[in-house]
């Protein structure tokens, strides 16, 4: 899929729609916000887990769902921290195939994201529904925590 992206966006790839060397200060802030985010919400998970392991052992021993730290702000922090990266490529650089490829990762997100809370509905149940009713998906809300965890 990489490889036919790359392949598809190279016409745009010297397309701007703007250019300013100041564009990288923001960037970089998105850039480190981002990584933070990375490393806060892989706090909680073992490698195991990060790997994706549980997903494809249907039978793994103990599942646990992780809702404290970042967990306790959005659900899917991982995609939050992607949509930070993208939008540091795309205000940094101003191409519009950075552009581009961050409106694409947010739609496929989105769904992945629907399909991904189904997954985890059908693990954890009751537990999940509730926990999906306290914490937004993506965006924390701005109020402040989103539950009393």
């Amino acid at each position: 899929m990489w490889i036919l992206l790359g392949l598809a966006t190279t016409p745009w790839r010297s397309v701007h729609f703007y250019r300013s060397p100041w564009a990288i200060l923001p960037a970089i802030a998105l850039f480190a916000i981002g990584i933070w985010i990375y490393r806060r919400s892989g706090a909680h998970f073992s490698l195991n887990q990060l790997s994706g392991m549980p997903e494809v052992r249907q039978n793994t021993k103990s599942q646990i769902l992780v809702i404290s730290g970042l967990h306790g702000y959005v659900r899917h922090p991982i995609y939050l921290a992607h949509l930070f990266e993208m939008l540091a490529w795309s205000l940094g650089t101003g191409l519009a195939v950075c552009y581009a490829l961050t409106s694409f990762a947010i739609a496929t997100g989105a769904i992945m994201i629907r399909l991904e809370d189904k997954e985890l509905e059908r693990r954890f149940g009751q537990s999940y529904r509730e926990y999906r009713m306290r914490v937004p998906a993506v965006l924390p809300r701005i109020s402040g925590r989103a539950n009393s965890l």
